[in-house]
């Protein structure tokens, strides 16, 4: 399935947002966790029990960024019926790639085992990130390092496939930075673990950021390619940074087209 902008435009998906759920804009309060490399946050909903659950990578290049940085997410979830979780990691140059993907995988580990006291299914898991939080989840959840996972909603890298990237000169000098040893890349790409098996259902969407829809589309073929179900949103009317920071908002196109994917795949 692709949503494009046509698409959007004949389905008209902001009515695909519930009614009577207008996100308040102030966060909700969160428990803090430590899962050992790192911290977390637990959002769940007064009363929860049997949730699905959104677990939350965020970006910022590998690295910056924390786990608070979720705008209007959580409000927008729990008013939904989920719990959600958003979780740091450890930052470059402190931890590389290899070791922050170890970090996602604890941080889902431990969210997996105790999620049900917080009232979220630990069956009912799909794993989200943006952008270097995109690549990661990517990452861990092709190479089998979330088990379980019911999902993955990919939002906005070109870090899929890093030997392709380099090979059409996407190489920026902030991925070659962070991805400086080309013996590394087919270990760090996601795209390395997609052959051969079936994948849980992922949401691919990509923002008019340069190289997203190229290395996007690309995956979601490949995906495809190997049976997966795959939802791929074009996403050309947002800039890298707003595709995440809209998400939530009333009327947004992506968070409807997001939510449809969460309800058919979790809810």
């Amino acid at each position: 399935m692709t949503i494009d902008r046509r698409t959007l435009l004949l389905a008209s998906v902001a009515a695909l947002l519930p009614t009577g759920t207008r996100a308040a804009r102030d966060t909700p309060s969160a428990e803090t966790v430590d899962y050992g490399p790192a911290k977390l946050d637990i959002y769940a909903p007064d009363g929860a029990k049997d949730l699905p659950v959104v677990f939350f990578v965020h970006g910022g290049a590998w690295r910056t960024g924390k786990r608070s940085q979720v705008n209007a997410k959580p409000a927008f979830l729990l008013a939904n019926g989920f719990c959600f979780v958003s979780i740091d990691y450890r930052m470059l140059p402190q931890a590389d790639v290899a070791t922050q993907a170890g970090d996602v995988e604890k941080a889902y580990a431990y969210v997996r085992t105790n999620i049900a006291q917080h009232g979220g299914d630990p069956n009912r898991i799909v794993g989200m990130g943006h952008s270097a939080g995109c690549h990661l989840i990517a990452l861990t959840g092709m190479r089998g390092g979330l088990p379980g996972v019911a999902g993955l909603l990919l939002d906005d890298t070109r870090a899929y496939d890093l030997a392709a990237l380099a090979g059409s000169g996407g190489m920026v000098r902030a991925y070659s930075r962070v991805f400086s040893d080309p013996s590394q890349w087919a270990a760090l790409s996601p795209a390395s673990y997609v052959d051969g098996r079936k994948h849980p259902p992922t949401f691919i969407a990509y923002s008019r950021a340069d190289g997203r829809g190229k290395q996007s589309t690309a995956f979601a073929e490949r995906l495809r390619a190997s049976g997966t179900e795959v939802t791929l949103f074009d996403g050309t009317a947002y800039t890298h940074m707003s595709i995440n920071r809209d998400f939530g908002e009333d009327g947004d196109a992506l968070t409807a087209a997001a939510l449809a994917f969460l309800k058919s795949t979790v809810g």
